[in-house]
């Protein structure tokens, strides 16, 4: 493999600009002034260096990416967008692989080289989304890495067959067992969290629960959660996914709650998406809490929207969060960098020496102006490899 030496650049949180020198992979080098040493040399001067963007949040499966436009025909409640999925997929042939491989091919061109996605398993649908999301990722290996949650959308306790298919999907190799709404969606939380946790804990899995459920009863759950985290030894592998309870609370009950993820070791994943509530990223980040941010729905059947950029979403993590100041906004491209990183366990990831060389560059001179404005990219590397754009 050639050497690469990013000549120039601003890697971030680095406090003047340095040459990241690329060798087998990794990241050898970074210093002010090195020596090209036969590496084939690229002119990134004044502009901002990156990890890897990481996606923590999608639905692969369930992508219309690339395909006819098809105008959305859910109504506006949860249960409704979850009627309209099911009642659609098969005649719009979802899970697609050829859908899912275009949208992880735009992706990767945004700069996103590490990617988590909810698989649905129920009993219609079977292992087929992790097989076709298996399928499309093998193939652009080299671009992104990919890792699956098996996601019960459509209840567990209440659609019979599916906690037995979740844990055939564990076997199989699925890295990550999901969780809904276990009050909202199972209506016995105790029972759903129960049956979540303890296949995680045999299969050596990690967590990432959906929770819609707002206001105190979502809060309640969140505390049921952070218990069995801790009661298992699974901190640092659970992450709660949308928490709306957490921007619906009083600040008094935040920081109750914010003390027990950080002390637990629960990630928390915001998507940012439409007028749902936004979890405090600001607070819980000083609380200690590891926050990851995604798109949710790309392009799907629960709604139209979604570009697969990670520094737009960023952006709009951001703007929801009414964040103004540069510090704030850095916040918010944190949790499309290390915390995704921390939430997804990567190894390796960002831009110290040894740090695996999966690499962003963008044309700014800053990391808040590269969310406010989100522009192209000027490079993107994985494994050390420049990609296509």
């Amino acid at each position: 493999m050639t050497d690469i030496l990013l000549r120039g650049g601003r890697p971030w949180r680095l406090p003047a600009p340095a040459d990241l020198l690329v060798r087998d992979g990794v990241i050898a080098r970074v210093g002010q002034g090195l020596d090209a040493d036969g590496a084939r040399v690229v002119d990134v001067s004044g502009q901002l260096v990156l990890p890897g963007l990481v996606e923590a949040h999608c639905h692969l499966d369930k992508t219309l990416y690339g395909g006819a436009w098809v105008p959305h025909s859910a109504d506006d409640t949860l249960t409704g967008r979850m009627s309209n999925d099911l009642g659609r997929r098969a005649e719009l042939g979802v899970p697609s692989v050829e859908r899912i491989t275009a949208l992880l091919e735009r992706m990767s061109s945004f700069g996103t080289t590490h990617v988590r996605t909810h698989t649905d398993i129920d009993p219609a649908v079977g292992l087929r989304g992790v097989e076709a999301v298996g399928e499309a990722a093998a193939a652009l290996s080299d671009r992104v890495s990919v890792r699956q949650v098996a996601f019960p959308q459509h209840g567990l306790l209440t659609n019979p067959g599916t906690a037995e298919l979740l844990e055939e999907a564990l076997k199989s190799g699925v890295e990550a067992i999901g969780g809904i709404d276990p009050a909202g969606i199972d209506r016995d939380p105790v029972r759903h969290l129960d049956t979540v946790f303890e296949l995680a804990s045999r299969y050596g899995a990690a967590v990432d629960i959906h929770l819609h459920d707002g206001g105190t009863l979502g809060a309640w759950e969140l505390e049921l959660i952070i218990e069995r985290t801790a009661a298992l030894g699974l901190g640092g592998r659970v992450t709660v996914s949308h928490a709306y309870a957490l921007g619906q609370i009083d600040g008094a009950h935040q920081d109750r709650l914010a003390k027990g993820l950080a002390e637990a070791g629960v990630a928390v994943a915001t998507a940012a998406v439409y007028s749902f509530p936004v979890p405090p990223v600001r607070k819980l980040r000083e609380a200690g809490v590891t926050v990851a941010c995604g798109h949710d729905g790309i392009r799907d059947l629960w709604g139209p929207y979604g570009s697969g950029d990670m520094l737009e979403r960023a952006m709009h993590l951001a703007y929801r969060s009414t964040f103004r100041a540069d510090a704030d906004i850095e916040l918010a491209l944190e949790a499309a960098t290390y915390g995704g990183a921390r939430a997804l366990n990567l190894p390796g990831y960002g831009l110290s020496v040894g740090d695996q060389a999966d690499l962003v560059v963008v044309p700014v001179g800053g990391a808040a102006e590269a969310v406010v404005t989100h522009p192209p990219r000027s490079l993107v590397m994985k494994r050390g490899v420049p990609l296509p754009a």
